[in-house]
């Protein structure tokens, strides 16, 4: 007797940082019974935990999580090694689970993930060499304004302040003659699994209160002793990202400490609306008043999984 096949689920909590998705994702696999692969960028790094708000040791040990202290930050570990090492992941994850929880803040990997991920040109040593003479010449604005003319959708995604992701977009732009985004608009790879996103909305004043004050915990954390310890690698891409660069600074005297964290937060707020710019081009996510949900209460939650099923 041939029994159906039961359809696997990928369910997919995105948003901005500080807007719950942790906590959202530990509660949907816990009623679920089954575990978490996260998709933050930055979180992959041992190295970095202040600074990239992992989930706590309480969250962790609730909760399997993958792709989380995962590698070191000497190590390349690139969107499409995500994709790769994600999907074979995956495949072993659904013989053990019905439906698996992807979360994170990084719109670029949940795409590979959910999408496919074009296959970008190889890197152009000459034309990468001349834009980082750029940026030590004149720094990371003139490669931002260089960039917002050539590619202005990238330009309102990516981190500007990420010298790294700036510079790999002109570099992509000045060796085809074709913008980076375009790169990212092949038609969807067929996955084995149905996926259901779900996004994480907040008013915006609120959300930036709780950018401020995840900041403020930070630092009562220790963000700065984990930042000064990282000194010797901040020439790794890894480390170019928000919460550290900032005080780099700091610490090369460019700035005071108390500017350092203000900066933080207000990187920390640009990311964010970047972050809901490239999560609201997406009409597959069911967006959800994250006000609304807390632990208590499934209800929300569960309602659009089931409603996507």
């Amino acid at each position: 007797m041939n029994h159906p096949q039961i359809e696997k689920n990928l369910i997919v909590i995105a948003g901005p940082t500080a807007s719950g998705k942790t906590a959202t994702a530990i509660q949907l696999a816990k009623y679920y019974d089954t575990v978490i692969v996260s998709a933050d960028s930055r979180q992959f790094y041992r190295e970095m935990s202040i600074g990239t708000a992992k989930p706590t040791t309480e969250e962790l040990a609730a909760v399997k999580h993958y792709f989380i202290n995962s590698h070191s930050i000497t190590e390349s570990f690139t969107v499409g090694d995500f994709e790769r090492a994600c999907l074979a992941l995956l495949s072993d994850l659904f013989k053990q689970h019905n439906k698996v929880i992807l979360v994170g803040g990084s719109g670029l990997y949940i795409k590979a993930v959910c999408d496919g991920f074009d296959a970008l040109p190889i890197a152009n040593a000459a034309i990468r060499n001349r834009l980082n003479s750029e940026l030590t010449a004149h720094g990371i604005t003139a490669l931002q304004e260089k960039l917002k003319v050539a590619d202005p959708i990238y330009y309102n995604l990516v981190d500007l302040n990420n010298p790294h992701r700036v510079i790999r977009a002109l570099e992509v732009f000045e060796s085809t003659g074709k913008s980076f985004s375009s790169f990212h608009h092949a038609s969807k790879a067929n996955r084995s699994f149905k996926i259901i996103k779900l996004g994480l909305n907040w008013p915006r004043e609120i959300l930036y209160d709780h950018i401020n004050r995840r900041v403020d915990a930070m630092v009562q954390q220790g963000l700065a002793d984990e930042v000064k310890s990282l000194l010797p690698y901040r020439h790794l891409n890894a480390l170019n990202t928000v919460g550290y660069t900032e005080l780099f600074d700091y610490f090369d005297g460019k700035t005071d400490f108390e500017t350092a964290i203000k900066l933080i937060k207000q990187n920390t707020r640009r990311f964010a609306k970047r972050q809901l710019t490239w999560f609201g081009k997406d009409k597959d996510i069911a967006w959800l008043d994250a006000d609304k949900i807390n632990s208590k209460n499934n209800e929300i939650l569960l309602t659009h999984v089931l409603d996507n099923n």
